[in-house]
């Protein structure tokens, strides 16, 4: 497959896939179709022609997950405190694209937001809260939340309580494991895998609320869906009627099995996995990883696992498949019709960026778009905003200027994209060339 990616690019990430699975990628990649990028008022970040980005707001710290009002306010929420305050209201007042008008409130700092039946809701890594809100998007209550749900587990390792809606007043959170691989201790060179994973009672899964209750913890709820080491990026896709999430794969092959995995491969396993879940599905964490090359479930070393043999259970396939350790943190359905014909339905995902592909180059930094067909993930994805990082010298996390972590769409059908580094979200929109 050819990416679509801008000839003027000062580098090259190389992705492919195979069927609607990653398949082996090359050390290079054709641009004979490429097409020059747009002018953008933020020239730092690269697009296909005829899209614009501009800094809807800036400085704003570690700004997780966001969400758009239809009255266009756009509230964020971030994991460490700014001024006081954990969530902040923007409004461009004057329609120049840029929020003028910024309000903080909420003492609790976490990942998840979002709007649902009149209310504003938001996630610590223990609870989810909400606030009501009025028709044109304020919120009434920002000194005295409601406690939907809380005393969801945190361990301070794969903590984001991220969350999304249904159809029917159903809310569905992510509780990530406190784990790598469930090792009887954790990223321990030799240390076996706990059989059966007690760590799955209470974690590494998605459970489903009702999201018109208060009050509600472990026993009010369903584990809808297990064996998912962290999901971070999780959306109701209302074409579909089914929840589709992104899955952070496990680390370390290498380090904690040498004689078994090479560097190159452990920084190219596993892969990034999109799921479509019905309620009692099992993708298999810790038991198995997705082996993009081979094209099938491995069975994990910790549990007899030799980078060949296949699990004996039959775990959950993977809807679609992406290169390892870019840590997939939102996931968004585009319904809106500014953008191409070709976008209609189709999901972005913003990649976090990598640490752990060393001494392989890191990976990610970057807005991805995947197209549907039928309500599935076709084969020809393509990099749709790029150098978050602000080029190849600043592609790690303690470097990189911007790292995409949540998306957002306004009424308008715009997209916008905030990241946790440089505390910055971008608007971006679309105008015919």
């Amino acid at each position: 497959m050819k990416l679509k990616q801008p000839s003027i690019l000062c580098f090259i990430l190389t992705f492919c896939f195979s069927a609607n699975l990653l398949a082996n990628c090359n050390d290079t990649l054709e641009n004979k179709n490429a097409a020059p990028v747009t002018a953008n008022e933020d020239a730092s970040i690269v697009l296909p022609v005829g899209f614009t980005a501009v800094r809807f707001a800036d400085s704003l710290g570690e700004a997780r997950h966001l969400i758009v009002a239809p009255s266009g306010k756009v509230y964020v929420k971030l994991s460490a405190q700014l001024k006081g305050a954990a969530i902040y209201e923007l409004t461009d007042a004057n329609g120049d694209g840029r929020a003028e008008i910024k309000t903080g409130f909420g003492a609790f700092t976490g990942t998840g937001i979002g709007l649902h039946n009149g209310y504003l809701y938001a996630s610590s890594d223990n609870d989810v809260f909400r606030f009501k809100v009025d028709a044109a998007g304020n919120v009434l209550n920002p000194k005295e939340p409601e406690t939907v749900i809380f005393g969801l587990i945190n361990r301070h390792q794969h903590e984001a309580k991220s969350f999304t809606f249904d159809n029917e007043g159903n809310i569905y959170v992510n509780i990530g494991a406190y784990s790598n691989s469930c090792q009887e201790k954790d990223r321990t060179k030799g240390s076996k895998g706990m059989m059966p994973c007690p760590i799955l009672d209470s974690a590494g899964g998605i459970w489903k609320f009702s999201a018109n209750k208060l009050n509600q913890t472990y026993s009010d709820g369903t584990r809808y869906a297990t064996g998912l080491r962290n999901v971070v990026g999780l959306r109701w896709n209302t074409n579909t009627n089914s929840l589709f999430v992104m899955q952070h794969g496990r680390d370390g092959l290498h380090d904690l099995y040498p004689d078994m995995y090479d560097t190159k491969q452990s920084a190219e396993l596993p892969a990034e996995c999109m799921y479509e879940l019905k309620q009692g599905d099992n993708c298999g964490w810790p038991y198995m990883y997705y082996d993009p090359f081979q094209k099938k479930k491995i069975l994990s070393p910790e549990y007899g696992g030799d980078g060949k043999k296949e699990p004996t259970e039959n775990y959950k396939a993977p809807a679609a498949a992406f290169p390892a350790h870019m840590a997939p943190n939102d996931l968004l359905f585009y319904t809106g019709s500014m953008f191409p014909e070709k976008y209609k339905n189709g999901a972005f995902i913003a990649f976090h960026g990598s640490w752990n592909r060393s001494p392989e180059p890191q990976k990610g930094y970057l807005v991805a778009f995947v197209p549907f067909k039928d309500g599935k993930p076709t084969d020809n994805w393509e990099i749709f905003a790029d150098n978050f990082a602000g080029g190849p010298a600043y592609i790690s996390p303690g470097k990189a200027k911007h790292r995409p972590c949540g998306l957002a769409q306004g009424p308008d059908g715009a997209l916008y994209v905030c990241d946790d580094s440089g505390g910055t979200i971008y608007k971006i929109t679309y105008k015919a060339q």
